[in-house]
Protein backbone atom coordinates (compact mmCIF):
# COMPACT_ATOMS: atom_id res chain seq x y z
CA UNK A 1 0.00 0.00 0.00
CA UNK A 2 1.18 3.34 -0.78
CA UNK A 3 1.74 6.09 1.94
CA UNK A 4 -0.65 8.05 0.20
CA UNK A 5 -3.02 5.51 -0.11
CA UNK A 6 -3.29 4.68 3.58
CA UNK A 7 -3.34 8.53 4.76
CA UNK A 8 -6.40 8.85 2.44
CA UNK A 9 -7.82 5.34 4.00
CA UNK A 10 -7.67 7.16 7.27
CA UNK A 11 -8.90 10.97 6.47
CA UNK A 12 -12.06 8.79 4.25
CA UNK A 13 -13.09 7.53 7.90
CA UNK A 14 -12.65 10.82 9.63
CA UNK A 15 -9.07 11.15 10.79
CA UNK A 16 -7.84 14.79 10.94
CA UNK A 17 -5.33 15.12 13.74
CA UNK A 18 -2.16 12.99 13.48
CA UNK A 19 0.78 13.10 16.13
CA UNK A 20 3.92 11.45 16.10
CA UNK A 21 7.57 10.96 15.70
CA UNK A 22 10.26 10.16 13.47
CA UNK A 23 9.87 6.39 12.38
CA UNK A 24 12.05 5.00 9.41
CA UNK A 25 9.41 2.73 8.60
CA UNK A 26 6.69 5.48 8.82
CA UNK A 27 8.84 8.09 7.29
CA UNK A 28 6.68 8.05 4.02
CA UNK A 29 3.63 8.24 5.98
CA UNK A 30 4.71 11.00 8.05
CA UNK A 31 6.09 13.24 4.99
CA UNK A 32 2.61 12.67 3.24
CA UNK A 33 0.96 13.62 6.22
CA UNK A 34 3.37 17.05 7.14
CA UNK A 35 2.35 18.15 3.42
CA UNK A 36 -1.44 17.44 3.41
CA UNK A 37 -3.34 20.78 3.81
CA UNK A 38 -6.25 18.43 4.67
CA UNK A 39 -5.07 17.72 8.12
CA UNK A 40 -2.60 18.68 10.62
CA UNK A 41 0.67 16.72 11.66
CA UNK A 42 1.90 17.44 15.13
CA UNK A 43 5.57 16.12 15.17
CA UNK A 44 5.67 15.19 18.93
CA UNK A 45 9.43 15.03 20.93
CA UNK A 46 8.27 11.41 22.60
CA UNK A 47 5.72 8.91 22.20
CA UNK A 48 3.97 10.22 25.60
CA UNK A 49 3.43 13.30 24.23
CA UNK A 50 1.88 12.75 21.25
CA UNK A 51 -0.49 10.37 23.65
CA UNK A 52 -1.76 13.65 24.92
CA UNK A 53 -1.49 15.60 22.20
CA UNK A 54 -4.15 12.95 20.44
CA UNK A 55 -6.65 13.09 24.16
CA UNK A 56 -6.74 16.35 23.85
CA UNK A 57 -7.75 16.87 20.23
CA UNK A 58 -10.14 14.11 20.71
CA UNK A 59 -11.27 16.56 23.54
CA UNK A 60 -11.70 19.15 20.94
CA UNK A 61 -13.67 17.63 18.60
CA UNK A 62 -10.91 15.78 16.56
CA UNK A 63 -10.26 12.10 15.64
CA UNK A 64 -6.73 11.43 16.23
CA UNK A 65 -4.42 9.24 15.11
CA UNK A 66 -0.91 8.73 16.70
CA UNK A 67 2.25 7.16 14.85
CA UNK A 68 5.32 5.56 16.69
CA UNK A 69 7.65 2.69 16.23
CA UNK A 70 6.93 0.31 18.66
CA UNK A 71 10.06 0.78 20.92
CA UNK A 72 8.29 4.11 21.33
CA UNK A 73 4.78 2.32 22.46
CA UNK A 74 6.78 1.26 26.25
CA UNK A 75 7.78 4.99 26.49
CA UNK A 76 4.29 5.66 25.86
CA UNK A 77 1.99 3.01 28.32
CA UNK A 78 1.78 5.01 31.63
CA UNK A 79 -0.08 8.13 29.48
CA UNK A 80 -2.11 5.26 27.99
CA UNK A 81 -3.04 3.47 30.85
CA UNK A 82 -3.83 7.23 32.91
CA UNK A 83 -5.71 8.67 30.83
CA UNK A 84 -7.23 6.94 27.19
CA UNK A 85 -7.85 3.87 28.73
CA UNK A 86 -8.97 5.02 31.96
CA UNK A 87 -11.51 7.49 30.22
CA UNK A 88 -12.27 6.18 27.33
CA UNK A 89 -10.67 8.79 24.55
CA UNK A 90 -10.59 6.96 21.73
CA UNK A 91 -7.43 7.08 19.20
CA UNK A 92 -6.01 5.24 16.65
CA UNK A 93 -2.10 4.12 17.37
CA UNK A 94 -0.24 3.32 13.93
CA UNK A 95 2.51 1.44 15.21
CA UNK A 96 5.66 0.29 13.00
CA UNK A 97 7.27 -3.46 14.04
CA UNK A 98 10.86 -2.81 14.35
CA UNK A 99 12.67 -6.48 15.28
CA UNK A 100 9.79 -8.51 13.62
CA UNK A 101 11.13 -12.05 13.56
CA UNK A 102 14.61 -10.79 14.58
CA UNK A 103 15.07 -8.96 11.32
CA UNK A 104 16.03 -5.44 12.71
CA UNK A 105 18.98 -3.55 14.92
CA UNK A 106 19.33 -5.73 17.89
CA UNK A 107 18.32 -3.17 20.06
CA UNK A 108 14.74 -3.57 18.87
CA UNK A 109 14.50 -7.69 19.37
CA UNK A 110 13.07 -7.11 22.85
CA UNK A 111 10.24 -5.30 22.18
CA UNK A 112 9.86 -6.65 18.41
CA UNK A 113 8.97 -10.13 20.61
CA UNK A 114 6.92 -8.42 23.02
CA UNK A 115 4.55 -5.83 21.09
CA UNK A 116 1.70 -7.86 20.72
CA UNK A 117 1.26 -9.18 24.36
CA UNK A 118 2.53 -5.79 26.00
CA UNK A 119 -1.01 -4.19 23.81
CA UNK A 120 -2.90 -7.63 24.84
CA UNK A 121 -1.87 -6.81 27.97
CA UNK A 122 -3.18 -3.64 28.67
CA UNK A 123 -6.07 -4.29 26.62
CA UNK A 124 -5.78 -2.61 23.24
CA UNK A 125 -7.55 -4.02 20.67
CA UNK A 126 -4.39 -4.76 17.60
CA UNK A 127 -4.84 -5.51 13.91
CA UNK A 128 -1.74 -6.12 12.25
CA UNK A 129 -1.78 -4.55 8.48
CA UNK A 130 -1.47 -6.89 5.77
CA UNK A 131 -0.32 -6.27 2.29
CA UNK A 132 -3.33 -8.05 1.02
CA UNK A 133 -6.63 -5.84 1.70
CA UNK A 134 -5.35 -3.47 3.92
CA UNK A 135 -8.60 -0.99 4.08
CA UNK A 136 -10.42 -4.29 5.33
CA UNK A 137 -8.10 -4.12 8.35
CA UNK A 138 -8.36 -0.10 8.74
CA UNK A 139 -12.15 -0.24 8.62
CA UNK A 140 -12.37 -3.28 11.58
CA UNK A 141 -10.14 -1.33 13.70
CA UNK A 142 -11.85 1.94 13.60
CA UNK A 143 -15.15 0.05 13.93
CA UNK A 144 -13.99 -1.10 17.48
CA UNK A 145 -12.26 2.43 18.23
CA UNK A 146 -15.38 3.96 17.78
CA UNK A 147 -17.53 1.46 19.43
CA UNK A 148 -15.70 0.98 22.28
CA UNK A 149 -14.49 4.83 22.09
CA UNK A 150 -10.47 3.04 23.16
CA UNK A 151 -7.61 3.50 21.21
CA UNK A 152 -6.55 0.77 18.98
CA UNK A 153 -3.69 -0.10 17.80
CA UNK A 154 -2.78 -0.90 13.78
CA UNK A 155 0.47 -2.63 13.70
CA UNK A 156 3.31 -2.09 10.20
CA UNK A 157 6.30 -3.98 9.18
CA UNK A 158 8.28 -3.13 6.98
CA UNK A 159 7.31 -2.80 3.49
CA UNK A 160 3.64 -2.90 3.62
CA UNK A 161 3.55 0.77 3.84
CA UNK A 162 5.67 2.45 0.82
Amino acid sequence: MKAADFCSALKERGFNIFAGVPCSILKDTILYLQRDPDVSYVSATREDEAIGIAAGSFLGGQKPVVLMQNSGLGNSIGALASLPLLYKIPMLLVVSWRGYQGKDAPEHSVMGKSILKLLRDFGIPTKILPKRNPEKTITEAVKVMDEQQIPVAIIIKRGVIS
